[in-house]
């Protein structure tokens, strides 16, 4: 019976992968991989390791939760190093948490090697520090996409607009003109500052800069697409200052 570990391969930038997440992949019997996992990253696998995409992405999905983790097992049973690789954190809205349980209970060992989520990388790269102390002491990380049967109905956005100086958002392009309205009726002001980062630290990264009363006009305007995260709050304006010191 083999392993399986569950690798945050980050955000995207080769550079932020961890060693110990490099070392797992170049020493790997299988390889099972996210949507967001970058070239770059995927590059660093052992050309002899089995590779196979269980990519999820809105509407289209190679793999569904179910058959992901019986691949898990199955692969387990007769291959040592099992790699299940992850964008971001396996634990940070990764379904790193799910898998885990899932591989426990069917009598599989398993370890997660942690990684770097995107909604820290990705605004730093973007000249974003989610915490400074003229203009946020607190940060929310929420996601604003959810799946159904989740253990409430919803994110609770009266109390995300009022819980922390700095709110980061994971996928939420696709509902931000519900997530603009709940955070606007929550009390949020329109003038507050937003930032949506597309692709953080890849190449292509892009970002894409204005206030919440107005972004999603904005958004239709340029067709700005996921993915990217949303960082909302003061420490947006720190952008214009910070923006031309992004890491290479």
């Amino acid at each position: 019976m083999g392993k399986v570990y569950l690798v945050g391969a980050g955000p995207g930038d080769p550079g932020l992968m961890t060693l110990k997440g490099k070392g797992l992949l170049e020493c790997a019997d299988v390889v099972i991989y996210d949507a967001l996992v970058s070239p770059a990253i995927l590059a660093m696998i052992n050309p002899q390791a089995e590779q196979i995409n269980a990519g999820k992405r809105m509407g289209r999905h190679s793999l569904l939760q179910e058959e992901t983790t019986h691949l898990l097992i199955e692969k387990a049973q007769d291959r040592a190093i099992v790699v299940r690789l992850k964008g971001g954190d396996p634990f940070i809205f990764g379904r790193g948490g799910e898998e885990m349980v899932d591989l426990v209970k069917a009598g599989i060992s398993v370890e997660v090697v942690p990684g770097i989520t995107s909604g820290i990388a990705a605004p730093a790269y973007a000249g974003i520090p989610l915490t400074h102390r003229l203009h946020s002491s607190s940060v929310t990380f929420v996601t604003g996409h959810e799946s159904a049967g989740k253990y409430r109905p919803q994110v609770n956005w009266q109390a995300i607009a009022h819980g922390s100086e700095t709110i980061v958002i994971y996928m939420g392009i696709h509902n931000l003109p519900y997530i603009v309205e709940q955070l606007s009726t929550a009390g949020l002001s329109l003038e507050t500052p937003i930032a949506l980062v597309r692709w953080g630290t890849r190449p292509e990264q892009e970002e894409l800069i204005g206030e919440l009363g107005t972004i999603v006009e904005q958004v239709e305007k340029t067709g700005f697409e996921a993915p990217a995260i949303a960082v909302i709050g003061q420490v947006v304006n720190m952008h214009s200052i910070l923006s031309e010191c992004r890491p290479v």
